[in-house]
């Protein structure tokens, strides 16, 4: 065991480093619900049958070359359904020299990696010069967040589509609609059940934490000064608040620093996320407090002892979420061409 913590915190320490990564938290949903009529896999069987081959070309060169796309584009699905539902407003960006900011240039997304935008932008080119004025930027980038997901090990799902983008998107939407990193599971609840989504959904589409990284900043008050108490989070495992605190000092000199939000398995898509967090493990106060919390406890063990549970909740938990504020066309929705200008 002491060997097994050593080669843990040993390969933490290497792991927080200054990367140009992103924070990746999200959070959200499974279970069964009705679903939109207009969504189908073979939605564009007729007017553009090679989407899903254009797609993964591009997400597959990318999940070699910038491993990170993989963890900020998983995130940025999560960040564009929570906000006006799945319709790729949070691609849209701020016109030049205009006061009302979109929704990616809002405080909550600034840690979004600029390697997820990119991907969707080269993706959607590629898919443009095949199929020009078909297909929308939100079913791209659902389809790419599920390639992703794959790529690093996780489950392959078919991608109902058929959503319309976006025309509005606004950063004043954002903070009161994304779950943040001190959320109590009480405050996690309600905002998915905003959503449609149950405490289920909460549970296993926080698993997404699998992979990707945190800045210092979404956990730094667990390190120095949990709940103003000037103390640590009694809840993380001292080894690992050691291993913390040497890269993220409580001021200055963090600003660009990460964690793995899976101290054991951080590139791959496992169930590890979930004996993690009964390990005290947790980086994130919401990813702990769902071992914590009495109610959400029993799903995290029964995941943390199957990952092909796991695998098939998250592929029907993405499913459902993909489903939220669907756009159809007409005054709601929109097919752009180009995914960050809203004509």
């Amino acid at each position: 065991m002491t060997l097994f913590f050593s080669s843990i915190f040993s390969s933490l320490l290497i792991l927080l480093v200054t990367l140009r990564t992103s924070a990746y938290f999200l959070q959200s949903t499974t279970n069964t619900t009705r679903l939109p009529r207009q969504l189908s896999v073979d939605y564009y069987a007729k007017t553009c049958p090679q989407l899903e081959l254009l797609v993964s070309s591009v997400t597959a060169q990318l999940f070699k070359e910038a491993p990170v796309s993989g963890p900020a584009t998983i995130r940025l699905f999560f960040h564009d359904c929570f906000v006006q539902g799945c319709d790729g407003s949070i691609l849209i960006s701020t016109r030049p020299g205009s006061n009302d900011l979109a929704e990616r240039d809002a405080e909550d997304n600034k840690d979004l990696g600029e390697e997820a935008f990119d991907s969707i932008k080269m993706a959607k080119a590629l898919v443009e010069s095949k199929c020009p004025g078909v297909v929308s930027c939100a079913d791209i980038l659902a389809i790419a967040a599920r390639d992703f997901v794959h790529l690093a090990g996780g489950p392959y799902y078919p991608v109902k589509k058929g959503r319309w983008d976006g025309r509005t998107s606004m950063a004043s939407m954002v903070h009161s609609n994304l779950p943040q990193a001190n959320s109590t599971i009480d405050e996690l609840l309600k905002l998915f059940a905003s959503k449609g989504l149950t405490l289920d959904d909460l549970v296993v589409l926080s698993g997404a934490h699998t992979i990707g990284f945190s800045h210092c900043k979404h956990f730094l008050n667990r390190l120095y000064d949990y709940q103003g108490l000037k103390k640590p989070n009694p809840a993380i495992d001292p080894r690992l608040l050691k291993a913390l605190k040497m890269s993220c000092p409580k001021s200055g000199g963090n600003a660009d620093v990460v964690a793995p939000f899976d101290v054991t398995t951080p590139f791959s898509f496992d169930n590890a996320y979930y004996s993690n967090l009964e390990a005290k493990l947790g980086l994130l106060s919401s990813d702990q407090g769902l071992f914590l919390d009495p109610r959400t406890r029993p799903l995290v063990q029964a995941l943390a002892k199957d990952k092909q549970k796991f695998f098939q909740a998250f592929a029907a938990a993405m499913e459902k979420m993909g489903y939220i504020g669907v756009k159809s066309g007409g005054k709601h929705g929109e097919r752009r061409k180009d995914c960050s200008f809203h004509p």
